[in-house]
């Protein structure tokens, strides 16, 4: 049995000469806190305290990433854990993590492989690989584990050395678990909600009313009528500023962002109400709303995240049966600089507006978001995630952005996850490979060592702490 002891040089140069920097730059940031900005851990998860149920809920079940490469080699999406047409799952915790184990060798050379050894290495203390032989043995030891106080959620938030947790949150939610953590005296960390409008710019959608409704309620204002969805809008962004949040999240198909008359956008909001509305008209609302929202941003400072370019719920039939975030949102072509014309003329040089892009198409970190934050001091060269955040995609993007935009202009990583155990092994990784990028400018002479290990340490700081505003 294959021992599972992560090498102490993962992601360092092969060079030895070039290793050796690496492996200094490292130890500058090694155990540095975390800044988690932008991810989808749920706060009332460290609310309640509660031990895991079991490790397939707590590992596989909830990290997309997991799921749908198990799912393209033929397992089920239900005997993964998810819920078919809202009913109880019916896969037990067990026959789960046995797939897992089965499957072990398909996640090889991926950054879920990555993630995984140094998360049941370095968090569970687990010694071998899991294969089909020895999935019962591991489960039944991780379960032991995980029954104990050291494996609650908050024991673990202190263990991670996190900092800062960014969790993503509806307008219409009551934050209510942010206000407990806040209170609570025994709970030293920081768990900040972050904005996400999305759902209210989509009037073709068929729960676009209800969740109009929703907002109504929660905010006091009518969002029946165009005007009083912004109102409430600004006044529940207020509400998010109150209780610590500094960001909002934006993810749209693309990035247009032309703004409409006020007469126009309150005929296609009655027209979206009735169901009249046209896709194009759809398109027009959506794009005017994006504007609104960074109009929003450039009043009340709170940093606005946007990333185009993802069809989401490719596979309808997945969609039917087990809802959204189930594995199936791809990348699209995108583009930045043209479709956010409207938004930088108007506050692309505004001191309180700040925008950080992410995409998932990589060949506009060169072309597009890197001169774009080359220039405009508002925007900021969001890490590669999702389908990038890897070590190749976290290479490819440093080397396309430090020409135009250097470090500065960058966002710090970005673990975007919900599954809560793998994000020390996610901001391990991306300190790795960025001690092996300022490495290789140090062995080149571009950089001297003292320069790059300033740059190594602002690059999980500074550089987080004052994209996102969290001082």
């Amino acid at each position: 049995m294959t021992r599972l002891t992560p090498h102490p040089d993962r992601l360092f140069p092969a060079d030895p000469a070039e290793r050796d920097i690496a492996r200094r730059l490292y130890a500058e940031v090694a155990s540095a806190p975390i800044y988690s900005p932008h991810g989808h851990v749920e706060a009332s998860m460290l609310v309640a305290n509660e031990s895991f149920a079991d490790p397939a809920s707590l590992l596989i079940t909830p990290d997309h990433y997991v799921t749908r490469l198990l799912h393209a080699v033929g397992v089920p999406l239900d005997e993964l854990g998810l819920r078919r047409d809202g009913a109880e799952p019916t896969a037990s915790g067990r026959s789960i993590w046995r797939q897992l184990c089965a499957h072990w060798d398909v996640f090889l050379g991926t950054p879920v492989r990555y993630w995984f050894e140094s998360e049941l290495s370095e968090v569970f203390g687990l010694t071998e690989h899991p294969s089909a032989a020895n999935a019962d043995e591991l489960y039944d030891e991780l379960v032991e584990k995980l029954a104990s106080d050291a494996f609650r959620p908050r024991a673990l938030f202190d263990r991670f050395g996190i900092a800062v947790l960014a969790t993503t949150d509806d307008p219409a939610d009551d934050l209510a678990a942010h206000r407990t953590l806040a209170d609570d005296p025994t709970f030293t960390g920081r768990v900040l909600p972050t904005f996400r409008a999305d759902r209210y710019m989509l009037p073709a959608e068929s729960t676009w009313p209800a969740r109009l409704d929703a907002l109504s309620a929660t905010s006091g204002f009518d969002c029946g009528t165009y005007a009083g969805l912004l109102d409430a809008l600004r006044s529940r962004r207020a509400v998010f500023a109150a209780a610590g949040g500094t960001s909002t999240d934006t993810g749209v198909i693309d990035a247009g962002s032309e703004p409409l008359e006020p007469a126009d956008a309150e005929r296609l909001h009655r027209a979206g109400l009735d169901g009249s509305i046209t896709e194009a008209d759809a398109v027009a609302y959506r794009r005017n709303m994006l504007y609104q929202l960074a109009a929003m941003a450039s009043e009340d400072g709170l940093v606005m995240q946007l990333h185009p370019g993802v069809l989401r719920n490719h596979h309808r039939p997945t969609l039917d049966t087990f809802g959204p975030d189930t594995g199936h949102d791809l990348p699209d072509a995108t583009s930045f600089t043209r479709p956010l014309a409207p938004i930088l003329r108007d506050f692309g040089t505004n001191p309180t507006f700040r925008m950080v892009l992410f995409t998932v198409d990589e060949t506009t970190f060169s072309r597009e978001i890197a001169p774009l934050a080359g220039f405009y001091p508002s925007v900021y060269a969001g890490a590669p995630w999702w389908f990038l955040d890897t070590p190749a995609g976290i290479a490819r993007y440093r080397a396309a952005i430090t020409d135009s935009a250097g470090f500065v202009k960058t966002s710090g990583f970005i673990d975007d996850t919900r599954a809560f155990c793998s994000i020390p092994a996610r901001h391990d990784m991306s300190r790795r490979s960025d001690a092996a990028f300022l490495a290789s400018l140090v062995a080149t002479h571009q950089l001297s060592e003292d320069d790059a290990a300033g740059v190594a340490r602002r690059l999980v700081a500074d550089i987080p702490v004052d994209t996102f505003r969290l001082g």
